[in-house]
């Protein structure tokens, strides 16, 4: 089965120090499905950004969510490799707008799961920490991890968000606003069937595995340059990150749900690499 990874591999240009640049008609950054998302709605979204050398600037390459003040939670596969310079990398908080005004990040350390190979065989999850904490804000906060324990079903109100492709053949127009899309969440054994079906995979082996879970339907799912953003969902009236974007095949297809890192199974994990949360 071919696998489709969100990652953008051509981003959009950007701006370095607050000024926007030029936009290349062909390059890849939305949401498919979705809409608008309104400013301070989802305060822990982050663009992750590298620099591109052809525009001078740093480019957006994949979503991420903002979990403790200091530390930012993306897919594995977003970052090149496991050893990459944090340097490489910044971090554009704070405003629903990709390109807005506002500074960069500094990135000072890069921890890849070191279980990843791939996204299709889990462990797709990266920490990025901060040289600087980021100041408590309406528009900057922190998005809460699930308890180990949580049981969340597809009743339950679900969202994505992220900067990605808008369809598998449309990029996200100027202004490029961030965008949200509500989901539901399928039970594993469903979202493994359907691929299995709709893929005509006949081997044993088990395509959805136990760390991941599977969000969105036909019309409804993230994109490329959607990659390590957040699925959360409200679980007893507050926001809880339960989904990291990781893979799927293609954008938003029948049968073929988006895939994600399941958060909730790597919270040990998190916790002692970044410590307490507040």
């Amino acid at each position: 089965m071919l696998l489709l990874l969100f990652l953008a591999v051509s981003s959009l240009g950007s701006c370095s120090a607050g000024s926007p640049v030029p936009v290349p008609e062909n390059d890849l950054v939305g949401i498919v499905g979705g809409h608008n998302a309104p400013q301070g709605k989802w305060p822990w979204q982050v663009s992750l950004r590298i620099y591109n050398y052809h525009w001078a600037s740093w480019v957006h390459i994949c979503g991420g969510s903002l979990i403790h003040p200091q530390w930012v939670l993306t897919a594995a596969h977003c970052i090149f490799q496991k050893d990459t310079d944090p340097s490489t990398y910044r971090i554009h908080a704070g405003d629903v707008y990709l390109y807005g005004g506002r500074g960069l990040l500094n990135v000072s350390r890069i921890i890849v799961h070191p279980n990843y190979v791939a996204a299709h065989l889990g462990f797709d999850l990266a920490l990025l920490r901060l040289a600087t904490r980021v100041g408590a804000a309406s528009n900057v906060q922190p998005v809460t991890l699930p308890p180990e324990a949580l049981n969340f079903t597809p009743e339950d109100e679900c969202w994505l968000t992220g900067w990605g492709r808008t369809s598998y053949y449309k990029s996200l127009p100027p202004p490029y606003r961030l965008q949200q899309v509500s989901v539901q969440v399928l039970e594993n054994a469903v979202c493994d069937q359907q691929y299995r079906n709709a893929s005509g995979h006949t081997g044993d082996r088990q395509l959805i595995l136990d760390d991941m879970l599977c969000a969105g339907s036909e019309g409804r799912d993230s994109c490329y340059g959607d990659s390590g953003g957040p699925l959360v969902c409200r679980v007893r009236r507050s926001w809880r990150l339960v989904g990291v974007v990781s893979w799927g095949y293609g954008c938003a297809l029948r049968d073929f749900p988006g895939v994600y890192a399941r958060v909730q199974t790597y919270v040990p994990w998190i916790l002692q690499q970044v410590g307490e949360l507040p």
